[in-house]
């Protein structure tokens, strides 16, 4: 008998055997993940520091000034949180200023009518959260551009605290408010606690939560997220309510420092959060992003526009200072992607 011919393969046609999986560079055992544009933020933020101090040394780095800068940093350093989160999911919120001055004028409104501090703040969360909830339907369920729905909640919640304030500041003289949000806790001053809780909050729920992921799966790709799962527009309107609570959290912290509401309160957040996000690393095109980063832009535009205050500067030179760092940030993130794209 002969065997059969297809049963035995010619040597050179046999599949070579699989080759074992290359060991891991030595180099690389052992080594902790620096975040180089982190490292770089930071870089820029004790750079500044040292400007403030080499220009005005018996200023800058003293407990009164840096108490202040800290509490200027703090609501639109909340309002920059709300602004992290919808920018990774792959929006945009241009009415975040908008909705802190109507928050503030509505929450002031109760104020001048005998209501206590509790319904004030509830009244300033709430109007928050209820705006920013209008903003994600109207994105998310009736599918409008984020750029055009948050623009007409821009002017409308603007046109709106105008005409509720009448146009005249809202002094606010409610002593159980003003104690406990104008006060002190373990010598530091509240608002800088409120704003760190926030941040703290923020970081968890982004980072440690299934809301977080779904966030950075909605902004790196609609299709997928919705193929694996996730309901994308009701997540997205999610996203646009937590801004809007960032808001009315930013109102509260806002007429503790002023004593006021009015409808001028929050004006430029919008600009001054989207720019503290895109200098901390997160993506206009949304999927990535980090709140450690929208911390340090953050303060580094405050603690810019408290050396130009310092020395007497003229604001038109900040906001051209301000104006060069976004367009150098993006240019960055641009060159960075391209990069990354190529390897």
């Amino acid at each position: 008998m002969t065997k059969d011919s297809s049963s035995v393969l010619p040597e050179a046609t046999q599949a070579p055997p699989p080759r074992a999986a290359p060991p891991a560079p030595k180099a690389a055992r052992g080594r902790f993940p620096v975040d180089v544009r982190l490292a770089g933020l930071f870089g820029v933020f004790v750079l500044l520091c040292l400007v403030g101090w080499l220009t005005r040394p018996d200023a800058f780095f003293t407990e009164g000034n840096l108490s202040t800068v800290l509490r200027l940093a703090a609501a639109i350093g909340v309002v920059s949180v709300g602004m992290t989160f919808v920018i990774i999911s792959g929006g945009i919120d241009l009415s975040v200023g908008s909705i802190v001055a109507l928050s503030s004028v509505w929450a002031t409104t109760l104020a001048t009518q005998s209501f206590g501090p509790v319904v004030m703040v509830v009244c300033a969360l709430a109007v928050g959260v209820g705006c920013g909830l209008i903003n994600g339907v109207l994105v998310s369920y009736g599918r409008v551009v984020p750029f055009i729905a948050t623009l007409a909640m821009y002017a409308s919640a603007r046109g709106l605290a105008e005409r509720i304030s009448g146009r005249q500041t809202q002094v606010v003289r409610e002593s159980g408010f003003l104690s406990v949000f104008r006060g002190d806790f373990l010598g530091i001053p509240v608002l800088i606690w409120m704003f760190a809780l926030v941040f703290v909050v923020g970081w968890i729920l982004l980072n440690r939560t299934t809301f977080g992921r779904r966030t950075f799966a909605v902004g790196g790709n609609t299709e997928a997220a919705r193929l694996a799962g996730i309901n994308v527009k009701r997540h997205t309107a999610l996203v646009y309510a937590v801004a809007g609570l960032c808001c009315g959290i930013a109102a509260i912290m806002v007429v503790a420092r002023t004593t006021s509401g009015a409808s001028t309160n929050g004006l430029y957040y919008e600009l001054d959060a989207i720019a503290a996000v895109v200098i901390g690393g997160t993506l206009l095109s949304g999927g990535r992003g980090t709140l450690i980063g929208t911390l340090i832009g953050v303060l580094i535009f405050t603690v810019l526009g408290n050396i130009f205050t310092l020395n007497n500067l003229d604001t038109d030179i900040q906001n051209i200072a301000k104006g060069a760092i976004i367009v150098l940030a993006v240019l960055l993130q641009f060159r960075t992607n391209r990069s990354r794209k190529s390897t």
